[in-house]
């Protein structure tokens, strides 16, 4: 897989899934957003690859290739550096949830800009959290 993403600096590797029924669910993402076309693209080169090796001489597996999606919680570097200036739900280790405003991203940890009351009783509070400290963070859409 690594091979085939050499090609395009701007793709990543997120997390390969793969179950027992030779299921291969691979997420993929890039600085720029991923689209549908990128995702065909990936699934039909890697999908030659597997059928070239014969790993599966019966056939048996089946293949997916797709963006993590905004359910699913940041896990790299990258994926956080790219979505600065979203708004981010952060769990911490201790079950403690910060919403707000992904503001920056150091190579050690984020920081968060909280928005806590209206008008005159508003405040904003920047919290820096340690990636050691966080158990996830969610993109939160806002419409």
């Amino acid at each position: 897989m690594q091979e085939l993403l050499e090609g395009d600096k701007d793709c990543f590797l997120v997390e390969v899934k793969v179950k027992p029924t030779n299921n291969f669910k691979i997420f993929l993402d890039a600085d720029s957003g991923i689209s549908i076309a990128r995702c065909v693209s990936f699934n039909r080169a890697l999908y030659k690859k597997i059928e070239e090796a014969g790993w599966f001489p019966e056939g048996d597996f089946s293949l997916e290739v797709s963006s993590p999606g905004l359910d699913e919680p940041l896990k790299m570097w990258r994926q956080y550096r790219k979505n600065i200036g979203r708004n981010v739900e952060v769990t911490l280790q201790d079950t403690t949830k910060i919403a707000g405003k992904l503001l920056e991203v150091t190579e050690d940890g984020i920081v968060v800009e909280e928005t806590k009351g209206k008008n005159k009783k508003k405040e904003v509070i920047a919290h820096s959290l340690l990636f050691e400290n966080i158990k996830q963070t969610k993109i939160q859409v806002v419409f």
